[in-house]
């Protein structure tokens, strides 16, 4: 009796460890996190951010700093205008500019940053402006048709 009680202990804390192991994976594939790293808003201004979803990545060379919070019309209703949480360790440059990106040919979307020269820093809650916006594929493709 002694032994089957042993083996089920260890069926059950393998069921344990197997459990706990995909609710890590879980986290870690829907992009949330255990800690909260500090960090501090930008927002951004694009004329077009379709694809773009909350909780995209931002990037600054390839290396993740941060992620998108919002996504919402400006107050002129005629452009967007993204939110996002910088890693507060990251220090932003006030000509930085800003371009949807997509990882690889048909990815998701991310914001990629890119940091200019200027001394003088963004404080959090400042806006950029330099942008550029999604590349849409079916818009390549239909000038690549017409002409």
């Amino acid at each position: 009796m002694k032994k089957n009680t042993n083996i089920y202990f260890l069926v059950g804390l393998f069921v344990c460890i197997g459990f706990l192991g995909l609710l890590i994976l879980a986290f870690r594939v829907g992009g949330l996190a255990f800690t909260s790293q500090r960090s501090y808003e930008i927002h951004a201004i694009f004329s077009d951010v379709s694809g773009l979803t909350t909780r995209a990545d931002v990037s600054i060379a390839g290396v993740n700093v941060g992620r998108v919070l919002d996504i919402d019309l400006e107050d002129d209703a005629q452009r967007a205008k993204v939110i996002m949480a910088i890693n507060e360790n990251i220090q932003l440059p006030i000509d930085t500019s800003a371009s949807i990106r997509t990882s690889g040919l048909l990815g998701s979307k991310y914001v990629g940053l890119y940091v200019g020269a200027d001394e003088e820093i963004l404080a959090p809650g400042d806006t950029i402006f330099d942008t550029q916006s999604s590349l849409q594929l079916e818009d390549l493709i239909g000038k690549f048709l017409v002409q």
